[in-house]
């Protein structure tokens, strides 16, 4: 299809990045098949390079012999949307600074058992909800050799535009998938639990005995909230971050880059 020069982002196939919400991007009875966005060229080749298909681009007409001509090679036939400086900046109201965007399509994800399959350190996101830190958690993980990512339900999707944006690209690299039982039926493929909370008889993230698990699950909670007493209580681990001058937290994504480096197997 090629490249289609617009006037206006009422014209068919740019409500995509004009209208639609994170939700309407996710029902395939308003588009092929659900969605989500990428932006910047670097972002966008990182998902390319991992097999992610694309769906449609846009970016503004100076871009298309610029920094977009590489990208817009190795998407194939598909729709990419070209307009002015102006036209494009009523898409945030400031200019597009990541210049591209990208509609690509979101895949089947697989099952559990099989993200888990070669995987001897892992996170387990429950709950949070915040795209900033999935991002973040998401980036150090790949970073810090975390072998994949387990979300609950309640848990924002790491496909949600700005989480893609944060991880700057590595919710393509890391494997995951949603985790839709309980994080105790990890035992079944051979894991170790460790719940990062304060409690009377939590463990310091440098104990020696954390290290000593080949398959050690890390488990994750809201900055509020934090894990339920259900997680905690069947935990294998209750793990604390020693910390000084009464402070008693971190935030979610800083907590979990501090533990995925102690307990890192490179």
């Amino acid at each position: 299809m090629g490249i289609i020069r617009i006037n206006s982002l009422d014209e068919p196939g740019v409500e995509i990045y004009s209208t639609l919400t994170e939700a309407e991007l996710c029902d395939t009875r308003l588009v092929e098949r659900e969605l989500f966005i990428a932006e910047s060229s670097k972002v966008i080749d990182v998902a390319l390079d991992e097999g992610y298909e694309p769906y449609s681009m846009i970016m503004e007409e100076r871009h298309v012999e610029g920094i977009g001509k590489d990208v817009i090679g190795r998407v194939g036939d598909i729709p990419v949307y070209v307009g002015s400086h102006e036209l494009l900046k009523q898409l945030t109201g400031f200019p597009m600074t990541r210049c591209i965007l990208c509609a690509m399509k979101r895949p089947k994800l697989p099952p559990v058992a099989e993200v888990l399959r070669d995987a001897h350190r892992i996170v387990v996101i429950d709950s949070v909800t915040n795209t900033t830190n999935i991002g973040a958690i998401f980036r150090s993980a790949v970073a810090l050799g975390v072998d994949a990512v387990l979300l609950t339900r309640t848990t924002c999707s790491p496909l949600n535009r700005r989480a893609v944006r944060v991880s700057m690209g590595t919710v393509f690299q890391a494997p995951w998938t949603w985790l839709d039982a309980p994080v105790s039926s990890l035992h079944e493929c051979g894991f170790k639990t460790a719940a990062m909370a304060l409690t009377d008889n939590s463990v310091p993230l440098g104990s020696p005995i954390l290290k000593t698990e080949d398959r050690l699950a890390l488990v994750m909670g809201t900055e509020g909230d934090g894990l339920s007493k259900e997680t905690i209580s069947e935990a294998d681990y209750v793990v604390r971050i020693p910390m000084k001058n009464n402070v008693d937290s971190l935030n979610v994504a800083a907590a979990a880059a501090v533990a995925f480096w102690e307990l890192r197997r490179f």
